[in-house]
């Protein structure tokens, strides 16, 4: 067996951040914290955007169940940002169109829940009507409105309209006397006390039939809206969350419209009436079904920081799992995972960021640093075996099976390797049934390369 060659992990080209910590946990202990996870479907999801942050910026723990990594996404369109950069808006935007996916899905739930579709009609009329909000200016100048309009798509022109019309969703000017109202309207989604509902007639809402339907924040449904479920948390524990959630999932977005009859010449050409562009405009609505996202743990990443690190609590309902329940839970969910996280264990230990593999094909994929940083050196298979190398193998692999992932594996620039967790032959099923089994398990790694005949000639023949 001949001895395998290191190969130095391959950097990418652009890294747009900097290196952190390996791990979440403050090592003078003065900030150290423990986060806080719960088991959703057999996943382990991470609500609170502290604990996102922290756990992904300190190890690269997890993945944004809507991002392709790092929990970034957002719901406002990255094109009408930059259309829209002239105007100083520091909200989401977004499109007509999407906006009304948002109204459907909200409509939907609701007549899930019993509603007909009057009463339904009527609540989201309510509940997304034009709302009245302030757009500060970079001079510190305040202005508020329902909405801004736009002249075509070249973000030079953009203009806010000083006219008082709110039908036509123009923007008004403050007054020097009208500056301190303004400011508290701008803290709008800092607290339940600033509510544009309240301003823009809730009480209408309030009238009929609507009297028995309380506006709570449903987590069920995981939208804000006039929801038919009951909230078990208090209103103080309920506004604390939403003024954590805010920049994550927020409750007002800007739609940007456009006006009906409102057709004007982009110049005064003799051929004005080609050039015409549609008026647009910005208005500000509430979102009737807000997306939520998450950190996803993988089970390996989940234990490793409650066992490990202890820096995470899992909750399944309203109580914490101890280390031996979660050790029997995850061995329920995942057949091999005492497999998978000895391995994981094992290379987090020493120094690698280990990730799931499945998309090669392999249990693990090992970064240095991180996946921001470089690339993936190893795509990892872990075998539980005993001291004869002996065992039921979880995947058997054949020499053409063997031969396909290793091509697979190198075509993307990485290595193959396999990781035997040698188990001693006296070690009991009891023994097993505890994580303290992982300090009598050796490990053995082997690295898989592919022999080429003439590569090896062409060598002998230069010595």
């Amino acid at each position: 067996m001949a001895e395998a060659v290191f190969h130095p992990p391959r950097r990418k080209r652009r890294v747009f951040e900097s290196y952190d910590s390996p791990f979440p946990v403050d090592v003078g202990g003065k900030d150290f914290r423990i986060c806080q996870a719960e088991i959703i479907n057999n996943n382990v999801i991470v609500r609170n955007p502290e604990d996102i942050e922290r756990l992904y910026n300190k190890g690269y723990f997890g993945k944004g169940i809507l991002s392709r990594s790092r929990p970034v996404y957002s719901i406002s369109d990255p094109l009408l940002v930059t259309k829209w950069q002239g105007a100083n808006i520091n909200m989401p935007i977004i499109a007509s169109k999407k906006y009304q996916c948002h109204v459907q899905w909200a409509k939907s739930i609701l007549k899930q829940q019993g509603f007909d579709d009057r009463s339904v009609t009527k609540i989201l009329e309510n509940y997304t009507k034009p709302l009245e909000l302030p757009f500060l200016e970079e001079d510190g100048a305040e202005q508020t409105g329902n909405s801004c309009n736009r002249m075509g798509p070249n973000t030079e022109n953009t203009e806010l309209s000083r006219q008082t019309s709110t039908d036509t969703g123009n923007v008004v000017a403050l007054s020097p006397e009208n500056q301190n109202e303004g400011y508290k309207k701008a803290c709008l989604e800092g607290g339940p006390s600033f509510d544009p509902v309240a301003i823009c007639g809730f009480k209408e809402q309030e009238q009929g039939d609507l009297k028995e339907i309380a506006e709570m924040s449903c987590q069920k449904h995981g939208f804000h809206m006039h929801c038919g479920c009951k909230a078990k948390e208090s209103t103080e524990q309920r506004s604390c969350e939403m003024i954590k959630s805010k920049e994550r999932t927020p409750e007002y977005v800007l739609v940007q419209e456009e006006e009906e009859g409102s057709l004007c010449p982009r110049d005064d050409s003799a051929h004005a009436q080609e050039n015409l562009v549609k008026k647009e405009k910005l208005v500000c609505r509430r979102n009737p079904f807000r997306i939520f996202e998450y950190l996803q743990l993988s089970l390996e990443e989940a234990f490793f920081l409650v066992y490990a690190l202890g820096c995470l609590s899992i909750y399944y309902g309203e109580e914490p799992l101890t280390i031996l329940k979660l050790w029997e839970v995850f061995s329920e969910v995942k057949p091999n995972f005492k497999t998978t996280y000895m391995a994981y264990h094992y290379f987090r230990s020493k120094g690698w960021v280990p990730k799931v593999g499945l998309k090669y094909g392999t249990d693990l994929l090992l970064y240095r640093k991180g996946p921001p940083f470089y690339h993936a050196s190893y795509s990892v298979i872990a075998e539980l075996v005993d001291d004869n190398f002996e065992g039921s193998l979880r995947r058997p692999l054949s020499w053409k099976s063997l031969s396909g992932l290793n091509r697979t594996t190198v075509n993307a620039s990485k290595e193959l390797m396999l990781c035997y967790l040698i188990r001693p032959s006296d070690m009991t099923e009891k023994e097993m049934s505890t994580p303290e089994c992982m300090k009598r398990i050796k490990v053995q790694e082997l690295i898989v390369t592919r022999w080429v005949s003439s590569r090896e000639r062409s060598e002998q023949d230069e010595l």
